[in-house]
């Protein structure tokens, strides 16, 4: 308990000068999605965590009121924003999770959290103990362009990082998040083709 204490202190720490740090920027995004769409600024969506728990992860929304609540790959692109595309571009959608990793639901790193209806993803991350670990803001298989419309593959690259796992697997990882070199590297590890596809 208190190793663990040990570790969460300077995470936590370290999300809330993310959150300060990044906030005018976000500001900024808000009031351009306001603008474009109105309200609700945050979407609270129920994702499956360690243990098969639901949590509600947050973001920054960036579809429109109307879309449906479904994978971001099964959406038609009418639904999505145009001050979305550029927030998720540039993944500042993603930084309000760092609430959910202060709460203690997410990792900065870890597979990332499916949704509670998708089936096949579920018994493809039971099959490979993914849920015994807990979920990521971000993690190997999205850096890598595999999402939720190949469940088989995603739970076995969910697996590798698992069997992989190291602080510095997830510097590079992180790294990765938002620089192109690292997916090359990672990629080249660990035999994956890197798939062009927008995370």
């Amino acid at each position: 308990m208190l190793h663990q204490k040990l570790i969460d202190l300077p995470r936590n720490l370290i999300c809330c000068i993310g959150l300060i740090v990044i906030s005018p920027i976000m500001l900024i995004a808000v009031l351009a999605l306001i603008i474009e769409d109105g309200l609700p600024i945050f979407f609270l969506q129920e994702r499956i965590g360690k243990h098969k728990v639901i949590f509600k992860i947050i973001k920054i929304r960036t579809l429109q009121n109307s879309a449906p609540h479904v994978g971001t790959h099964q959406l038609e692109e009418r639904y999505k924003l145009v001050v979305g595309n550029l927030m998720r571009k540039i993944k500042l959608d993603e930084f309000p999770q760092l609430l959910n990793v202060i709460r203690g639901e997410l990792n900065l790193v870890g597979p990332r959290p499916g949704l509670p209806n998708q089936d096949l993803l579920l018994r493809s991350r039971a099959e490979h103990a993914v849920f015994n670990v807990k979920p990521g803001i971000t993690g190997l298989s999205q850096i890598l362009g595999y999402d939720m419309s190949d469940p088989q593959r995603l739970a076995e690259i969910d697996k590798i990082y698992i069997q992989n796992h190291t602080v510095l697997l997830n510097i590079i990882i992180l790294l990765g998040t938002f620089f192109n070199a690292p997916r090359g590297y990672l990629a080249s590890k660990f035999n994956i083709p890197t798939l062009q596809k927008n995370l």
